[in-house]
């Protein structure tokens, strides 16, 4: 499954890499991790990922 970035952070969890809108997510894909940055339950407080169609 591919997920894409639709706003721009800094992936704690993954050495500190920067992901820009639009790249592909390549970090963690456990349920959990993808249920924490495609919703609002993140340090930022908004859905960082989405699931590319």
């Amino acid at each position: 499954m591919k997920y894409i970035v639709i706003k721009k952070f800094r992936d704690l969890q993954d050495d500190g890499r920067i992901y820009n809108v639009g790249d592909e997510y390549k970090g963690k894909k456990t349920k959990a991790r993808i249920d924490e940055l495609a919703t609002d339950k993140n340090r930022i407080g908004t859905p960082l990922i989405k699931k590319e169609e």
